[in-house]
């Protein structure tokens, strides 16, 4: 009994504690194209796929071939400073929509929007990642396409 008495009060003084009750989750909003351009110069995407943010419209006639597909990826962030982790997480999403696009004959995703805990955010310029003390997230939702 005496244990049991110990351990939740331990519990309820670690609770207590900033940091310790609440997992940090910060917001960034940082750069797509420069993450985009890093990935083709290292070869994680071959360039073949186009990628458009919501607001950016490609030249040509644009046939949506898969509207509405989604990736959400987390990556280790810890000891990282928040923005390398977000760009790596944000590698990791441009590589599973590329290879998604490769697959359906599609060269381009168009009208890519953020959707971190599925809240849509659409902005021409900027992703929104989640950056914590031990994960980094990006999640992004975005149209297989086709551009003429």
């Amino acid at each position: 009994m005496r244990l049991k008495t110990l351990a939740a009060t331990a519990t309820l003084l670690l609770c207590t504690l900033p940091g310790v009750s609440q997992a940090r989750d910060t917001a960034l909003f940082l750069p797509f194209d420069k993450v985009v351009a890093e990935a083709i110069s290292t070869g994680k995407i071959d360039g073949s796929v186009k990628f458009y943010l919501a607001g950016n419209k490609p030249a040509g006639k644009v046939s949506v071939l898969s509207p509405g597909a989604v990736t959400n990826k987390k990556t280790n962030a810890f000891g990282k400073a928040d923005q390398v982790a977000c760009e790596w997480a944000l590698q990791s999403a441009l590589i599973t929509l590329h290879e998604a696009a490769k697959k359906v004959g599609a060269n381009a995703v168009t009208d890519i929007a953020s959707f971190y805990k599925s809240r849509e955010r659409k902005d021409a310029t900027t992703y929104e990642c989640h950056a914590g003390a031990i994960m980094a997230g990006v999640a992004l939702r975005g149209d297989l396409s086709k551009v003429q």
